[in-house]
């Protein structure tokens, strides 16, 4: 429910602030005093779109505030999703514009965007006004009536997962089988990808050895250099070396261990030593002769260096995206090896997904079926009670293809007078009958939207007399369980009011401002006689006035 409303620097309006209140919130004022400027506030803070014209001249800004309580449970979970959070139940939207084209928007407090404040309000506030009316004249609104009285939410759900399904095999089907044209080409391309990187037989990390193999190489002359110098010295080459010097002292040692026992650990350790450096002199002589097996493994290196370069440029920076890439074209290869078996195999994949995109919108056809009746003798009951009784409902339900929300096409077709036949609401109707059309669909949808504040701007269009008086009694009925706030020209349907607003236009210092004010029991007389008589009141249109307050106690 719509708690609070404060408006700044919209239009004529420098600064307000409306306390509202539920059941039956009546506007009223003079042509141009500035109702229509409370509708396009709320729009505004609801996030419909709006000009910068709106800001008050000499403005710089304008903002609205906007405060909500009992927040239903879509609302509270499109809020939760969106990482807002509610306190003591209270919802605070603010949305401020400016000249310079930028908008501000916040949910109790926190910065948001104009999006979230739409869907939000989509679910907030419904506003029907004189522009709502002409949404009869598109049939493609019909069928959300009877979906919504139907209550097809799940049917729907139900319905759109498998018809996107469908459509996305079918869409894969059609890509696949015109890929048909271009198969052979295809084969013949991957089959040489698929050749040319198994034939590599790359492994991973194996430019990464290479290139460290090759650095090592690339200075093989300076190493095999110094493993012979080390050998020379260890031989003793030139002169004596390590290992026979080393003989000469393990063997003076052993005389001295054999002669003093105390000096049998130490002979061990160095005879350990000269076997260790008798080792690595093998070990050094082995490597030497390495080196000079494959005087041609640089070149080798280079050249598989060189391959997996070119590759790379190919089919992918590294050794992974390469082996990567051919997975996939191994994959793409036998599927289109086996194109006969996986078009089959497709096809029956559409064939089966549409026949359960059939069924479920078979379902759905046969729900808006049954409620198409309910639906045009709940309206027409409403009609018959704002006085068109000659007027005659009939819901047009053709089948289509398959779309999006079925298989239907729903069309309200009337009949203006008796004998008639149906036509398209946009032929025949007259504004006041839209307006009374409209307000009889909502009476009869409400008690199925989760919507608890309804706006009815000028809804009584086109009407008066006792029509306006039963407009006003089924705004008074559907008040009962939903907040109804409703801008009329109509005393009959401004008497009903639970809580009557006055919005006055006033010119102080050559500026023109809109005050809204709520009005008391003496005030509501006034203002009652005055839409009953004019801007001169009189004493019958006072005594009308009270008339119409006890009436309606």
């Amino acid at each position: 429910m719509l708690n609070s409303l404060y408006i700044e620097n919209i239009a004529v309006i420098e600064k307000t602030d409306i306390e509202l209140y539920p059941g039956l919130n009546i506007l009223t004022g003079e042509t141009g005093a500035g109702k229509s400027i409370v509708i396009d506030a709320i729009n505004a803070v609801m996030g419909h779109r709006t000009s910068k014209e709106i800001i008050r001249n000499g403005a710089d800004n304008a903002t609205v505030f906007a405060t909500f309580s009992d927040i239903n449970d879509i609302v509270k979970n499109k809020l939760s999703e969106s990482g807002y959070t509610l306190e003591d139940d209270e919802l605070v939207i603010s949305r401020t514009l400016s000249q310079t084209g930028k908008n501000t928007c916040r949910i109790n407090g926190k910065p948001a965007n104009v999006s979230l404040l739409r869907e939000l309000g989509l679910n907030l506030i419904n506003i029907h006004g004189q522009h709502e009316s002409y949404e009869l004249f598109s049939p493609d609104t019909h069928i959300t009536y009877i979906d919504n009285l139907a209550d097809n939410c799940a049917l729907l759900s139900e319905y759109k997962a498998k018809y996107i399904e469908y459509k996305r095999l079918s869409e894969e089907y059609d890509a696949f089988i015109k890929s048909e044209e271009n198969r052979e080409q295809r084969i013949d391309l991957l089959s040489y990808q698929v050749n040319e990187l198994e034939q590599a037989g790359i492994s991973v990390g194996e430019s990464e050895a290479l290139s460290d193999e090759r650095r090592v190489l690339m200075n093989a002359e300076k190493i095999t250099s110094a493993l012979h110098k080390a050998k020379e010295h260890l031989d003793g080459n030139t002169g004596a070396g390590a290992v026979d010097i080393l003989d000469d002292a393990v063997t003076s040692l052993q005389k001295a261990s054999d002669l003093n026992p105390e000096f049998e650990v130490i002979f061990n350790r160095l005879n350990d030593l000269y076997y260790e450096v008798q080792d690595v002199g093998n070990d050094i002589a082995q490597a030497i002769d390495e080196s000079e097996e494959n005087p041609y493994r640089l070149e080798e290196i280079e050249e598989r260096l060189d391959l997996l370069n070119k590759l790379s440029r190919k089919y992918g920076k590294t050794e992974e995206d390469m082996l990567a890439f051919l997975d996939n074209a191994v994959t793409e290869l036998e599927k289109l090896q086996k194109f006969d078996e996986n078009a089959s195999e497709l096809k029956q994949k559409c064939i089966e997904a549409k026949a359960e995109a059939q069924a479920a919108a078979d379902k759905l056809t046969k729900s808006r079926t049954d409620t198409a009746r309910d639906f045009e003798a709940r309206v027409k009951t409403e009609m018959n009670f704002l006085d068109m009784p000659g007027v005659e409902l009939v819901v047009s339900q053709k089948k289509t293809e398959l779309k999006d929300n079925g298989q239907d096409r729903i069309e309200l077709l009337i009949s203006a007078n008796p004998g008639e036949s149906p036509k398209p609401v946009a032929k025949i109707a007259s504004g006041g009958e839209l307006s009374r059309m409209m307000l009889a669909i909502k009476t009869v949808l409400a008690s199925t939207d989760v919507i608890d504040t309804l706006i009815f701007d000028e809804v009584d269009t086109g009407v008066s007399g006792s029509a306006a008086q039963k407009v006003g009694l089924k705004l008074k009925e559907v008040s009962k369980s939903r907040q109804v706030i409703c801008v009329t020209h109509q005393a009959q349907i401004a008497a009903l009011a639970d809580s009557h607003f006055l919005i006055e236009k006033n010119v102080r210092d050559s500026r023109t401002f809109t005050e809204i004010k709520l009005l008391d029991t003496s005030g509501r007389l006034s203002e009652l006689a005055r839409i009953l008589d004019g801007v001169t009141v009189t004493d019958t249109a006072l005594a009308h006035a009270q008339k119409l307050m006890d009436y309606n106690k």
